[in-house]
């Protein structure tokens, strides 16, 4: 049995949890998501708690069953806390400013780069040039924060651009440091 896959999901208190076949509702203070799983996975619920159970011991069955459980746990948190990743602009004249509900990137093109955000999604931005966003749904916030990091990702020979917080970047050396020791 998945070790992930049997542990129970704890409620909190706000969120309300319905179950509609292989369909699950959850609906807290940050938002409402709903998500269809194949037929071989149910829930139970108990109380507080949330099971997710199989129906057969296939082997496509004993495979999603971890990730649905994972999957729900994020609905749920989500729901009651929310999620957030945070950007981190490096370079000279780099910056990130927030205009209304938009994101614009000042990041070395001749014009900035406005970024909207999907329904469900805020962006922030604090002191040393980084951008926070927060959702509910943890999947549109990574993706999101995919897509901005792509309009200019860190370039390996001076490190400018955007990354992840915490992101290293290893750097190469340029010509001049390879003909001095070539």
């Amino acid at each position: 049995m998945s070790r992930v896959g049997r542990l129970p999901i704890e409620i909190p208190s706000g969120v309300e949890v319905s179950i509609n076949g292989s369909t699950i509702k959850v609906k807290g203070p940050k938002g409402e998501l709903s998500h269809t799983f194949p037929a071989e996975i149910s829930f139970e619920k108990d109380g507080n708690n949330l099971e997710v159970k199989r129906n057969s011991e296939e082997k496509f069955g004993r495979s999603i069953h971890g990730t649905a459980r994972a999957v729900v746990n994020n609905m749920v948190v989500g729901t009651s806390q929310g999620f957030t990743k945070t950007l981190e602009v490096q370079g000279v004249g780099y910056r990130a400013e927030v205009k209304g509900k938009n994101l614009v990137l000042h990041v070395g093109y001749s014009n900035p780069v406005e970024v909207e955000p999907p329904v469900g999604i805020s962006y922030a931005t604090a002191e040393g040039g980084q951008i926070i966003i927060s959702g509910h749904d943890k999947v549109l916030v990574g993706e999101t924060a995919a897509r901005i990091r792509k309009v200019r990702p860190p370039e390996p020979y001076k490190g400018k651009g955007i990354r992840y917080q915490g992101e290293f970047v290893r750097l190469k050396a340029g010509k001049a440091a390879k003909a001095a020791s070539g």
